[in-house]
């Protein structure tokens, strides 16, 4: 698995390009969910939307921040990995609109503090006795079709927690597997499979594409991406890869561009985020 670094910001505002024969979420529709947000939620998406990063690394490397992503992987019967991937996605996206990151949150200065830094996943495997440790380190967990993903809160890499700094990072991966259709309610995030990423690498990009995602939208489609638990299909793009470059270029979708620390060349385009043609302008 994979320490990881988002390179750039958002690849455009998404959410004002409808797509043909998608049905639009109605004016009405959108007031009721308005009226439905909380001051607390408004201010955590505004903060996820001002972008990520803009400073630079401290001198002192034990100080860099990262977000530790731990992926629950049975020895025996491991999860599918498009289900895992879609696990830690939601589970990254997740935390960053947790009430006890948004103002006077408990994790609030340790969240920000690593949000306007450089932007680091590290994922890593735990099974048995210690995913049931790593759950009881601050984070949120979310389960997508039996497989569990956890991002923890952010921290300095030099003051992680015994019970996850013990975890693997390297040597694990799950093979490509066959999902089921995709779910046109719930936005899409495209693993370029020519990379040939691992799970752990693809985890922390496609943990990247849904915060971009999720800070690229309105606040009220992020609201009804939250009632579905911030659940997202994760596909590999194939040959589609760059008929989706071309959203990216008009608006239409979000990318992430790694930092090249890891596995693939910097500036590789890894992930690229679509919402429901459903989330279209309203107007």
């Amino acid at each position: 698995m994979a320490a990881d670094e988002l390179e750039g910001v958002l690849s455009g505002s998404v959410g004002d390009t409808h797509e043909p024969g998608g049905a639009a979420i109605s004016t009405s529709a959108v007031d009721t969910v308005s009226g439905a947000l909380d001051t607390g939620f408004v201010a955590r998406h505004a903060e996820l939307a001002r972008g990520y990063g803009g400073g630079g690394d401290p001198d002192d490397p034990a100080l860099v921040q990262a977000m530790q992503m731990v992926l629950h992987i049975p020895k025996n019967d491991p999860p599918r990995r498009t289900a895992l991937l879609a696990a830690a996605a939601a589970a990254a996206v997740a935390l960053c609109m947790d009430s006890r990151v948004g103002p006077d949150g408990e994790w609030e200065q340790r969240y920000l503090t690593w949000k306007r830094s450089r932007i680091r996943k590290v994922a890593r495997r735990a099974r048995g006795a210690q995913w049931l440790a790593a759950n009881e380190v601050d984070g949120v967990t979310v389960e997508v079709d039996g497989a569990q993903a956890r991002a923890l809160v952010p921290g300095p890499v030099g003051d992680i927690d015994p019970r996850i700094r013990r975890l693997q990072i390297g040597g694990t991966d799950i093979e490509p597997d066959e999902p089921g259709p995709i779910d046109p309610e719930l936005p899409v995030l495209w693993v370029d499979s020519e990379l040939g990423m691992t799970v752990g690498k693809a985890a922390a990009q496609v943990g990247h594409a849904s915060m971009l995602l999720a800070g690229a939208l309105p606040v009220e489609r992020v609201f009804t991406w939250s009632t579905h638990g911030y659940r997202c299909s994760v596909r590999e793009a194939g040959p589609r890869w760059h008929e989706l470059s071309r959203l990216v270029r008009r608006g239409a979708a979000t990318a992430v561009r790694d930092a090249g620390f890891t596995e693939v060349a910097p500036g590789s385009m890894t992930v690229i985020g679509v919402p429901p043609a459903g989330w279209g302008d309203p107007a």
